[in-house]
This record gives structure tokens, sequence and C-alpha cells, in this order.
């Protein structure tokens, strides 16, 4: 499965410049690629994140996380999300499946 070369990038302003919330993206099955299907800006939250996910499909897709510790020190996470909901379809989660550890070996820091 190739890597659309707008994911990388799109993934660094998150994680260099932190120009997004979040990024989903999305397997082009027909042209065997990845590519960016949506991205969040950073005024967004955690709910349209989730809203951003299709019910019946496979994504993949990555979400920078603001929180305060218990030492009221500001952290940041980036987590990476493997998403596949129980009505998509078989070929589609084996495919996701498939492809998701070289798709976190792409992206650089998760």
């Amino acid at each position: 499965m190739a890597v659309h070369n707008d994911c990388e990038l799109k993934f660094l302003e998150l994680k260099a410049k932190r120009t997004y919330r979040f990024i989903v993206f999305k397997i082009e099955e027909k042209q065997k690629q990845l590519v960016v299907e949506k991205v969040g800006e950073r005024t967004t939250g955690y709910e349209d994140f989730t809203a951003s996910l299709p019910a019946d499909e496979c994504r993949y897709a990555v979400y920078d996380f603001d929180f305060v510790t218990e030492e009221n020190s500001q952290k940041r996470r980036i987590f990476f999300f493997a998403w596949s909901p129980d009505t998509a379809r078989v070929r589609s989660k084996m495919i996701y499946a498939g492809s998701k550890d070289r798709f976190k070996r792409e992206l650089d820091g998760i």
C-alpha cells in the first residue's frame, strides 16, 4: 500500500507546527494508496473528531491531545487510531489491519 506524500506532510504540520487537531486517513482501494480524507482545525474538539469517523467504514486517524498533569504541567500526546467498526466490510478490515504497521512507520513520532 503506497502512502501519498500529503499524508506525511499533514502529519508533520500537526506534529511540529500544531496546525491541526486531528487527521483522518483513508485507503483508496482502486489506487492502492493511503490519502488524507479530513483534517480538523486546532479549534475543533474530540466530539468533532469522533463525528468525522464513518459508522460503517474503516479509517486511520491521529489526534493531538493536550492535557494538564496532577503536577499542573501542560503535556501533549499524539494518538494513533485504527478505526474498524463491526459494520465495516470484512475485506476492508483485512486491508486496514494488514497495512497498519507499515503506515505507522511512515508517521515518525507515533
